[in-house]
């Protein structure tokens, strides 16, 4: 259901993110690798990490329902704060969510996931915020870890970019079982 899914409409503030594609998940993640520019190996790896490929997978669980998506909230339980293969964040990303694009759609949680974490010097702001080294263009590997931590080489990115790192080695994504949970 969610790859046969296609974003509604482009993101406001990501003209770019559609999520015009349908597919197998390994197929989304070749589309939105293409689309963005990065090796299709790192955006299997990092799905892994984030989702092991399930749209469905929540993760930021909080009891404060409204730092969650409406379709996500689940009364006095606990409930999602990220949703889909990327984690898109409805508290920091809530435009991704227009139209439920972020929750019903795989190749739209990718896709913005991917346009959002570009690495090509526009996010001079990670200069004046706390951060383990200088924010600089060109570095994909740190782009992951902002991703996860939204800071720059903290300890919590690193060690972020440790676990991916280790994904990529052993291709967890070819592992028996992997898509068998």
């Amino acid at each position: 259901m969610y790859n046969n899914t296609r974003g509604t409409s482009p993101h406001d503030d990501y003209p770019r993110v559609d999520g015009d594609f349908i597919g197998t998940t390994d197929e989304i993640i070749q589309w939105a690798a293409c689309k963005h520019g990065v090796d299709e190996d790192m955006v299997r790896a990092q799905m892994a990490l984030e989702s092991w490929w399930y749209q469905e997978t929540g993760g930021d669980l909080t009891s404060n329902q409204s730092e969650c998506h409406p379709d996500l909230r689940g009364g006095s339980e606990q409930c999602p704060e990220s949703i889909g293969l990327g984690q898109v964040r409805f508290l920091y990303q809530g435009g991704a969510f227009e139209d439920s694009n972020a929750t019903r759609s795989t190749a739209y949680n990718v896709d913005y996931t991917y346009d959002v974490w570009r690495y090509d010097g526009r996010l001079i702001w990670l200069n004046g915020v706390e951060r383990g080294r200088q924010y600089a263009a060109g570095d994909a590997l740190g782009c992951m870890g902002l991703w996860f931590a939204g800071r720059w080489y903290t300890s919590g990115a690193t060690g972020y970019m440790d676990r991916f790192q280790g994904y990529i080695d052993v291709r967890i994504w070819e592992s028996p079982g992997f898509l068998a949970g």
